[in-house]
């Protein structure tokens, strides 16, 4: 990272942080308008296509429908945990963006990275907040003063409880290999050869687990197909629900990104030369984002393709198949690392 006088460090972090949250509420809009094109495309139908040019303003009416609806707080909540459980999930999504590298730039053969901040344990920190959203779905859940709202609640405790453990091991198997907990230093180490071509079990671990604590289906907990409800959003309407509805898409469009600087590389492409200036500050970043981008349309693609598990196989997933796997991974990275290290 490159130093930034004193006296305008503060300016330069809150303008970043704002360009990051607002690139990340847009980049939430296109992934809502890819999912709704790739769902018309496999279900052969045409998808939004009324509201402007290919149906991109569609979801500017209904951002403005969510904002203009009523924000109907029931009686029986209780209305302090009502009303700051939205804040608490998406807490969690900000506190993520804030470690994530988004790409960097090459000048004069100094990498510099698009990042807010750059830790020794970025991996680790990333890791920590996003459980923060599991106590923001208990909150959700409880505040809301609705069984249904609680046996949602329930239900993603068991997912996410349970498919934690082994994308933690998975984490730490790729820190071993890189010697670093450093997410930058881990895209460094894989300059050579990605991760997923060394740990092949940990990257499909890994990518089974992140789908899983992104809430996307097959193991979208949060609604069961018997309950003609939301789900622990039952008793939430206008701009609340839209929040919820958003921080699903930003945990998609953030565990994307990780499985990319993880496992694919980053922003390294192999044979890539960094000796001119334009290619060295566009084509970096263009290729987290492309590859981002390719995990993400896979990942909703998987939506139509496998049909919503049931709790106790979403369960059985985690704990007889997916932990031993990140075990043995575990295993294969260590004695790997020292090979390579040897």
């Amino acid at each position: 990272m490159f130093d930034i006088p004193a006296n305008i460090f503060p300016w330069v972090k809150a303008i970043v942080g704002l360009a990051l949250i607002g690139a990340l509420f847009g980049a939430g809009m296109a992934a809502i308008w890819i999912e709704r094109k790739l769902a018309g495309d496999i279900q052969e139908r045409y998808g939004p296509n009324r509201v402007g040019p290919m149906g991109l303003l569609q979801l500017v009416a209904d951002a403005i429908k969510l904002f203009t609806k009523e924000d109907i707080i029931p009686a029986r909540v209780d209305k302090i945990l009502y009303i700051g459980a939205p804040i608490v999930i998406m807490m969690s999504v900000f506190l993520m963006l804030v470690a994530i590298p988004f790409g960097a730039v090459y000048i004069n053969g100094v990498e510099y990275v698009l990042a807010a901040t750059q830790m020794d344990i970025s991996i680790l920190y990333i890791e920590a907040v996003s459980a923060i959203a599991v106590i923001g779905i208990f909150v959700l859940g409880y505040g809301q003063n609705n069984k249904y709202a609680m046996m949602g609640t329930f239900r993603n405790f068991a997912r996410m409880i349970g498919y934690e453990i082994p994308l933690g091991i998975t984490i730490v198997s790729v820190a071993v290999m890189a010697g670093s907990l450093d997410v930058v230093e881990i895209v460094h180490a894989q300059s050579p050869i990605w991760y997923a071509f060394l740990q092949p079990i940990g990257f499909i671990v890994f990518f089974i687990a992140m789908m899983a604590d992104m809430g996307r289906l097959p193991f979208d907990q949060n609604e069961a197909e018997e309950e003609l409800q939301a789900g622990v959003f039952t008793e939430y309407s206008g701009m609340r629900f839209g929040l919820g509805f958003f921080a699903e898409y930003f945990h998609l469009i953030l565990g994307s990104f990780l499985i990319s600087l993880l496992f694919l590389g980053g922003w390294n492409l192999p044979g890539f030369v960094t000796d001119n200036i334009v290619l060295g500050i566009i084509l970096p970043t263009l290729f987290l984002i492309a590859k981002a981008t390719i995990v993400m349309m896979f990942i909703i693609m998987m939506r139509w393709a496998v049909p919503r598990f049931r709790i106790d196989q979403v369960v059985d997933l985690s704990w007889k198949k997916l932990l031993p796997l990140s075990l043995l991974n575990l295993g294969w990275a260590i004695a790997l690392g020292l090979y390579l290290g040897a």
